[in-house]
């Protein structure tokens, strides 16, 4: 990791000292931070599709469900 790392920094030296740019190494580091949060966020969706979503009704509305199936039985 190190040994790539003092590849890039030269490209970061480049650049005229009197300006202050990402450079090179600048974009690099962002386009592999962008891929990053692509892969990420496909994973999620892939898996937020196999997750079920149920959910439980609440208590109150378990009495008043069955209070409407038997009145409207009655």
């Amino acid at each position: 990791m190190s040994l790539a790392v003092t590849h890039l920094v030269p490209l970061a030296k480049e650049v005229d000292q009197n300006k202050v740019t990402p450079g090179v190494l600048g974009f690099i580091v962002f386009a592999v931070m962008a891929l990053a949060v692509w892969g990420l966020m496909k994973s999620m969706s892939k898996h937020m599709r196999r997750v079920d979503f149920k959910e439980a009704p609440e208590p109150g509305e378990k009495q008043a469900g069955k209070a409407e199936s038997t009145a409207r039985q009655g």
